[in-house]
């Protein structure tokens, strides 16, 4: 396939917007065998580990770990990468190393089959805030990890590092914790949340870690000028993906549901802004992230039902409606239209609340 294909430089705003980035294109086997050629290069011979998610919530506790024990590499994972990340960790760790794993969820026991295995080797302390599986939390600690898992309504994982690390931190990191909860949680009383939570998403993890640990929340300038070039873009795309929306009604919750390649917490809240209860923003590469409000806290429980994960009012998923590439290419050409209705449907099979607040579906 030749390069100018995907090449988002070359492609009107609107396309642009429908379609994924050009690194979908790029084969999972090759993507997997990079990986673990990186993962490998840090795990081996290293004393401190980090397999965190490299959302501005997991690198937080990255950059606090290595305020608190000196240096410590990074593995980058994802709540679909996790098993991978600990079969690599259980091949390449070096006896006696410690290992953090940080803002990560397994969705079962089968997610975590190496982590005994990988208990004996060294050390494993696991901070996190996503709502655990009792059967998944048994296994872990079973195998002798450490285990801490915060209140997801209330603490991001930043918070959990920052209260159980045994060490002394500057003002500057429990202010980046209050600004990091405020994101990830979804608060939106901060201001200073969306740079937090973009400079995240476009900057390369070691980047960003060395940034916040070294700036906290208080940017430098050249970054204060990164993310002004970077939101043209990143307004003109949410402004696409707003424009596609449309609310639903369903079982007496206004459900926004819209597709396109965006920021998902702005959207949501222009949606909310319109009277959502909920928001759905399919993506190209085929995930979704649901986001809810004060008015709907069910947003993991939605995600549950698709494949997916979270918080009450912030999960992401992945409907399994992709078997082959001319599934995504109607994906592309319909905006998504099989993955919503696949969430949209989970929003509906949602079973009442136990004080009947919920109606029946009109």
């Amino acid at each position: 396939m030749d390069d100018w294909l995907i090449d988002d430089e070359r492609l009107p705003r609107e396309r642009r917007s429908l379609l994924p980035g050009e690194g979908f294109f790029y084969p999972d086997s090759l993507r997997e065998e990079r990986k673990e050629s990186e993962a490998a290069d840090a795990l081996t011979g290293a004393e401190t580990v980090v397999i965190a998610d490299t959302d501005a919530d997991g690198l937080g506790c990255v950059a606090l770990i290595r305020e608190a024990v000196g240096e410590a590499s990074l593995v980058p994972s994802g709540p679909h990468e996790l098993r991978k990340s600990i079969e690599w960790a259980v091949e390449y760790l070096a006896e006696g190393a410690t290992l953090f794993v940080c803002d990560l969820c397994p969705d079962s026991p089968e997610e975590v089959a190496g982590i005994e295995a990988l208990a004996d080797r060294g050390t494993v302390v696991w901070y996190d805030h996503h709502q655990w599986d009792d059967a998944v939390a048994d296994t872990v600690e079973s195998a002798g990890v450490d285990l801490t898992v915060g209140d997801s309504e209330e603490v991001c994982t930043t918070d959990v590092a920052l209260a159980e690390l045994d060490y002394e931190f500057p003002d500057r990191f429990a202010e980046l914790a209050l600004v990091t909860r405020d994101h990830d949680l979804w608060i939106k009383e901060d201001e200073r949340s969306d740079d937090l939570a973009d400079y995240g998403r476009w900057a390369e993890p070691e980047e960003y870690v060395a940034t916040i640990r070294e700036h906290g929340v208080d940017f430098p300038p050249e970054v204060v000028e990164l993310l002004r070039e970077k939101r043209v873009e990143k307004e003109a795309l949410i402004e696409k993906a707003v424009e596609r929306a449309e609310l639903r009604e369903v079982n007496g919750w206004t459900v926004g549901v819209t597709y396109g390649r965006c920021s998902q917490n702005e959207v949501a809240e222009a949606l909310r802004q319109q009277g959502a209860d909920a928001s759905v923003v399919v993506k190209p590469a085929g995930s979704a992230s649901i986001r809810g409000s004060e008015t709907f806290e069910r947003a993991h429980e939605v995600a549950g039902q698709v494949n997916g994960g979270g918080h009450p009012r912030a999960a992401g998923c992945k409907p399994d409606v992709y078997d082959d590439m001319l599934d995504y290419a109607h994906h592309w050409t319909t905006r998504g239209a099989v993955a919503k209705q696949a969430i949209v449907d989970a929003f509906r099979a949602l079973p009442a609340e136990e004080d009947g607040d919920v109606e029946t579906e009109r």
